[in-house]
């Protein structure tokens, strides 16, 4: 699904990932792990198509993104990747139902059916009877859910997921796996995690270890 050939990232004079290959294989939960500062979010951030490599290549389904324009890469990124972040980045002024759907409006893409499939979301991750209350509302647990929902709203084939269970207790982190091994399974989403977590390492199909911007050899597929 994602290839990166020989990639590094540095920024300034600090260089963050060094001569990285690494195949994202379609339907996997693939776990990304190591200590702070090994690279992790950076890493994420490139197969997200948030960032840019400073050398190499990254091929998204056998295309190189190298050879698109930055609205190109703007527009592969929206098509097929969601985003968890750790924080959640919810608005606290818009309800649930609302935040699912930003995203799609930001893209002037609403309508009745997708404002119906937000609330499916919403039910699906066991949020039926919270669509209308907003952040400050809910529990850690329930907002991390709500994030979930936004970031399937798009229909998918990869999501992101950047610590996504760092600040939740030992219930929730469970509940948020299953959540997303579930999710894996019956719509097929690729899952792309970086975590310090060991509790969520159990769901994972794959975990690979980063550790100064590098992958022990024969770790990248």
């Amino acid at each position: 699904m994602v290839r990166l050939k020989g990639v590094s990232r540095s920024y300034g004079q600090v260089q963050a990932l060094a001569n990285l290959d690494l195949d994202v294989q379609a339907g996997e939960m693939l776990a990304i792990v190591g200590p702070s500062g090994s690279g992790k979010t950076t890493l994420l951030n490139l197969i997200g198509l948030l960032d840019k490599p400073s050398t190499g290549e990254i091929d998204v389904q056998g295309e190189p993104t190298s050879r698109l324009t930055p609205t190109g890469y703007a527009r592969r990124r929206q098509a097929l990747i969601g985003f968890v972040f750790q924080s959640y980045n919810l608005i606290p002024v818009l309800s649930a139902l609302d935040n699912v759907l930003l995203p799609l409006r930001l893209a002037g893409r609403t309508n009745a059916a997708q404002s119906a499939r937000a609330r499916e979301l919403l039910d699906e991750v066991g949020l039926a009877g919270h669509h209308h209350k907003r952040p400050e509302q809910m529990s850690g647990g329930q907002r991390q859910r709500v994030a979930i929902a936004r970031a399937l709203i798009g229909e998918p084939q990869l999501v992101i997921a950047d610590e996504p269970t760092a600040s939740l207790d030992s219930d929730n982190t469970h509940a948020a796996m299953q959540l997303f091994q579930r999710l894996n399974r019956t719509h097929g989403v690729t899952f792309v995690f970086s975590t310090h977590d060991e509790r969520a390492l159990r769901y994972m199909t794959r975990c690979l270890r980063l550790c100064d911007g590098r992958l022990p050899a024969g770790d990248s597929h």
